[in-house]
């Protein structure tokens, strides 16, 4: 899917925010300014969340309640080793009620769940492409209403 502009990556944002479902784990993948934040912010601000939205680049998790739902956004770019992940106490964060958007998920791989739907975001030299898989039926689901 060619996202053309920010105002494109918004859009999808919000028909994604309408689809969310607790538990649901989504995978974030592509270059630094790929978009990936872009499009977590454009799914808070879809649901009604008026403040800044930061990259959790340095802490790693930004914590998110609204719409009657606990998001979490995870960047796991400078996440280093197992024992790092252990220690931030990030697994009990996987209750099946927190929704997850994960950047970088492959440097927590086998520590993190599969992800119910991967987006991958590749920069262009006029906007970007996205391309959507799902991996479950949650996965399934949502994309079918995008």
């Amino acid at each position: 899917m060619a996202l053309t502009d920010e105002a494109a990556t918004i859009a999808l944002a919000q028909r994604l925010a309408a689809q969310l479902k607790p538990g649901m784990v989504i995978y974030l993948h592509g270059d630094l300014g790929a978009g990936k934040t872009t499009l977590v912010r454009g799914v808070l601000n879809a649901l009604g969340y008026g403040g800044r939205v930061k990259s959790p680049t340095y802490t790693l998790v930004e914590p998110y309640n609204i719409a009657g739902m606990d998001l979490r956004h995870l960047d796991l770019y400078r996440l280093h080793d197992e024992n790092e992940w252990e220690s931030a106490g990030f697994r009990e964060e996987f209750d099946g009620r927190n929704i997850f958007f994960i950047e970088w998920p492959e440097r927590a791989q086998g520590l993190i769940p599969k992800a119910d739907v991967e987006i991958s975001f590749e920069i262009l030299t006029r906007g970007r492409r996205t391309s959507m898989h799902a991996n479950t039926n949650v996965g399934k689901q949502c994309l079918a209403q995008l």
